[in-house]
């Protein structure tokens, strides 16, 4: 029967079921180029998937981290700016939602707390502290940043290692479909494009899955990299205003 002697609905009725039979058979073609009987070649896949959710798990959840800890580090070093001195930088802290600048802080006024004063100070001070025990101060706050620091960073190394592991993963699954090619080629005892076409698919397969995985990786880890490099000036800045305000206070 042609399409002239159906009725609009049954024309319309054939084109979908032929588009239907159409994607069915794309679909089916698609998940055998992923889906092989080399078990080499799944393997390769599905450690690049495996590879895949966890760099996208890590950066998801690094987002966020950074997004809250630059929002809470931002509002308090704003009220910490405007504290006269360092009993009301105290009281911000206390209302203050947990931040690396709130532990940094906290830090500072417990080694504030537990250090006496030097002996043989000059009686005309008026500081607390003597000059090696304010660099010894410097130092550990430079410490509690750097641990903060660490902290923040946890995991962001993974996403170069992905990064730069995917793409060799990806050759080594090339290379699997290539030997596959020339395997058809042997078995068929020709090189027509039937003989050698599933191991080239599964040779791209290989490849792009790997890119895939790789490009967002690296390009996560430069990213979170530059934003850790700016937290760290960060905290490295706010120590110093820190130093300088217990200096203002009287404190040190």
């Amino acid at each position: 029967m042609t399409l002239a002697g159906l009725g609009s609905g049954g024309a319309v009725h054939a084109l979908m079921v032929a588009v239907a039979q159409l994607e069915a058979g794309a679909g089916e073609g698609s998940w055998r180029m992923l889906i092989t009987d080399d078990p080499l070649h799944n393997a390769v896949l599905i450690f690049l998937a495996l590879l895949s959710l966890m760099s996208w798990g890590i950066m998801f959840s690094k987002f966020a981290e950074f997004r809250r800890a630059e929002k809470h580090g931002r509002a308090f070093v704003n009220e910490f700016e405007r504290a006269s001195g360092i009993d009301a930088a105290m009281l911000v802290a206390q209302r203050a939602t947990s931040s690396p600048f709130t532990v940094v802080f906290a830090r500072a006024v417990q080694f504030l707390n537990e250090t006496k004063p030097a002996l043989g100070a000059s009686p005309d001070r008026n500081a607390r502290l003597s000059g090696s025990q304010v660099e010894a101060l410097r130092l550990v706050l430079d410490a509690e940043s750097g641990a903060q620091r660490e902290k923040l960073g946890t995991y962001i190394t993974w996403l170069a290692t992905v990064g730069s592991v995917s793409p060799l993963i990806g050759l080594f699954g090339t290379v699997l479909g290539v030997i596959s090619a020339f395997q058809g080629v042997v078995a068929s005892g020709s090189s027509n494009l039937t003989a050698v076409a599933p191991g080239i698919a599964q040779a791209l397969t290989a490849t792009a899955a790997a890119l895939a995985v790789a490009i967002p990786a690296s390009f996560a880890y430069n990213l979170f990299a530059a934003r850790l490099n700016r937290y760290d000036g960060a905290l490295e800045g706010f120590s110093s205003e820190l130093v300088a305000l217990m200096v203002r206070d009287g404190r040190i």
